[in-house]
């Protein structure tokens, strides 16, 4: 074989093999295309797509009034997509450009008019999809950044890509704020009523599609067919009201920053429901001011000092181990207890000078001395007589199961303790080695308000979906009697005789309606310096009008370590001033306050809506009207048809009770609210109380009857 004929033969086959390669190329460009192009496809799109959640908004907290004490409010971030349909065109983006700049240069002069023009333009060059325009915009920025140039044009309407976010806020800020709680993800434990309600308030998130564009950005795909929209939670209507609130916070801060104690708790429960009105907790900080930190009212179990003789005496009448009037030798306030020749321990009263006197009065003077003579000589033989009914009748060794987490366990001994002794009988009769926390005691002096039931604290009411009910809550009954009503009478006259004419008469007495209750100072142990410190707690729990009791309450303030440690001193004067301005303002239970009416004196309710409209029809029926500031008089209508104009705050809910529904439609979107409207008629309620200060864009609901 020729040189010439071998060369062909090699070129022949190599452009043979490239060929049959170039076939099979195409052969499986085909396949892929036609035959397995599906698969493909569909990986391929799994790929650059994927499903985003979204975050429902979760449901308000409210008070017992309807106030907004935690809600959602919407939060946006805003991103343009520079090659959305409606500014493809060069020639409309640079037309535009520079009034989009001045125009976000004026709503957020962080950058100046030439800046976000540079940032427009660049963005442009580098064909972004997803620029960064702002963070954290309210909904009413929102309205107006959708008006601006180049982001009112586009996909959907606009090049603009808004994604929202919700940001929970306290309307009312630190009121109530440890009883409300919060929701964390890295906290384990859940806390408050946000965290013992997230299964109702969370709502169901929903989902959106989304795609990655170059760079790794992942951008909303607009397709309503593939989203599902979030569910917004539940609203939890709590017992909470705001007024009590406020007081009661008012009034602990400020005795304890005379005090300069370390802690504080006071709370305010409704006698007949269980229902929480008001209950405050503030902590000492290391700059000297006071934060609520911990709730002590549930938490912090510890003794109670004398509050406790209340079950003392209660236990001893019921079983007639004494009556009122049993005399007792308290020794001048000294008494040294002895056994086998050898001093156990002295026992002191707070003060000196108590020497024969009869239970009642031992009682109201808050003998230490006395109680413990009566219960050693009563129950030293068979303590757990004493112990049984502490437990079993009055249960104070047992939990409350309250609706919100971290109920302290409370601990009342009897003799199978490992740690019972000869000193723990007498001791226990006036408080000590034992744990209650001051809500587990409340209820106990709440029990012999709601003549001897005892029943367990609530601080819900309802869950609400959309203004209606879908659970309601009351107050479990944990004993429906727990003394004889011979005993609870004597009780009653005894925490009315501590107040008239024992350690209370001082402080808590008044003129305008009567308190029964009882004070407590207890000495409190540090650690291992036991009571060597001489550190005292002061307490005081009770109720009033004694007479017919509406509300209890106790009082409980941690060292106080300027002027005085009495509880009668000091956390006294908490009682009288919450429960002062608690009677002046309940008029179911102030007797005094009598309204006097002669005649028809009351003017027809007008309230305002579309004032334009008002006038409109005025004129054309040939009606005068007549203008009355909010501060004016009944005014003189004999001239003319008279109406006045309400005004509110900007950011303020306005008022809309008594409206009808495009009066009330009218005042609330003029204010930038959303609504949703309930029933038909005129306005009857609001979900959202008038005048509370929530942001725009907020929902509100109205009820309509």
């Amino acid at each position: 074989m020729g040189i010439r004929t071998n060369i062909l033969l090699r070129i022949y086959l190599a452009f043979g093999l490239i060929l049959l390669l170039a076939g099979a190329v195409a052969v499986q460009l085909c396949r892929l295309q036609f035959v397995q192009g599906k698969k493909w496809r569909a990986m391929s799109t799994k790929l650059s797509t994927r499903y985003e959640t979204v975050e429902a908004a979760r449901g308000n907290i409210l008070s017992v009034d309807g106030s907004l004490l935690a809600t959602s409010v919407p939060e946006y971030e805003l991103h343009m997509d520079m090659l959305a349909g409606g500014i493809a065109d060069d020639k409309v983006f640079y037309e535009k450009v520079d009034s989009l700049a001045l125009k976000l240069s004026q709503l957020y002069p962080s950058k100046s008019e030439i800046e976000y023009s540079r940032m427009l333009r660049d963005a442009r060059k580098d064909s972004s999809r997803y620029l960064l325009i702002a963070r954290k915009v309210s909904y009413d920025q929102l309205k107006l950044i959708r008006k601006f140039p180049l982001l009112n044009t586009g996909r959907d309407g606009g090049s603009l890509i808004v994604l929202q976010q919700n940001n929970r806020i306290h309307p009312f800020q630190t009121l109530a704020a440890r009883t409300i709680g919060y929701k964390n993800d890295n906290v384990k434990n859940a806390v408050g009523l946000e965290g013992a309600y997230a299964s109702y308030i969370d709502g169901e998130n929903g989902k959106r599609l989304v795609q990655r564009i170059a760079g790794g950005t992942w951008i909303p795909v607009n397709n309503g067919e593939d989203e599902v929209a979030p569910k917004e939670g539940a609203d939890i209507l709590s017992t909470i009201d705001v007024n009590y609130q406020d007081v009661a916070q008012e009034a602990l801060k400020a005795q304890l920053v005379k005090s300069q104690a370390d802690y504080g708790c006071v709370v305010l429960m409704e006698v007949a429901t269980g229902e929480i009105r008001a209950i405050a907790n503030f902590t000492r900080t290391k700059d000297g001011d006071y934060e609520e930190k911990l709730n002590y009212a549930i938490s912090n179990a510890a003794d109670p000092g004398s509050t406790f003789k209340l079950a003392s005496y209660m236990t001893m009448f019921d079983q007639h181990k004494i009556d009122t009037n049993t005399i007792v030798d308290a020794n001048n306030g000294r008494y040294d207890m002895f056994y086998k020749g050898k001093l156990l321990k002295t026992f002191k009263d707070a003060e000196e000078g108590n020497y024969l006197m009869t239970a009642k009065r031992a009682f109201e003077e808050s003998s230490n001395v006395a109680v413990v003579k009566y219960v050693t000589e009563h129950y030293t033989d068979n303590p757990r007589e004493f112990t049984d009914n502490l437990r079993n009748n009055l249960h104070l060794n047992d939990r409350l199961q309250l609706q919100i987490p971290g109920e302290a366990q409370p601990l009342v001994k009897d003799p199978s303790a490992r740690s019972w002794s000869k000193l723990t009988l007498p001791q226990m009769a006036y408080g000590y080695e034992m744990k209650i926390s001051p809500l587990q005691m409340l209820t106990l002096y709440n029990g012999v308000a709601n003549n001897g039931k005892i029943i367990a604290p609530i601080f819900v009411k309802e869950i609400q979906r959309m203004g209606n009910t879908v659970e309601q809550f009351q107050a479990r009954v944990i004993n429906p009697k727990m003394c004889s009503d011979e005993t609870l009478g004597k009780m009653k006259a005894m925490l009315e005789g501590v107040v008239l004419e024992g350690t209370g008469k001082t402080i808590i007495k008044n003129n305008l309606y009567s308190v029964a209750g009882k004070t407590g100072t207890a000495q409190i142990a540090d650690g291992a310096l036991g009571y060597a410190q001489k550190t005292y707690q002061a307490s005081f729990c009770g109720y009033f009008p004694a007479d017919h009791p509406k509300y209890s309450m106790i009082v409980v303030i941690n060292h106080p370590t300027q002027g005085d440690y009495l509880a009668a001193k000091v956390a006294g004067p908490v009682f009288r001033q919450i429960a002062d301005r608690v009677y002046a303002s309940d008029l179911s239970i102030n007797q005094n306050q009598q309204l006097h009416m002669v005649g028809n004196t009351t003017l027809p309710g007008f309230k305002q809506g579309n004032l334009k409209a008002l006038h409109k029809v005025y004129d054309k029926l040939g009606i005068k009207a007549l203008y009355a500031s909010n501060n004016a008089g009944s005014p003189d209508t004999s001239n003319g048809i008279a109406y006045q104009e309400t005004s509110y705050k900007s950011g303020s809910v306005p008022s809309v009770i008594g409206m009808d529904l495009s009066d009330a439609l009218y005042a609330m979107g003029n204010a930038g609210y959303k609504v949703t409207v309930r029933g038909s008629g005129a306005v009857t309620t609001q979900s959202v109380t008038g005048g509370s200060l929530i942001p725009k864009g907020s929902k509100i609901t109205i009820q309509l009857q």
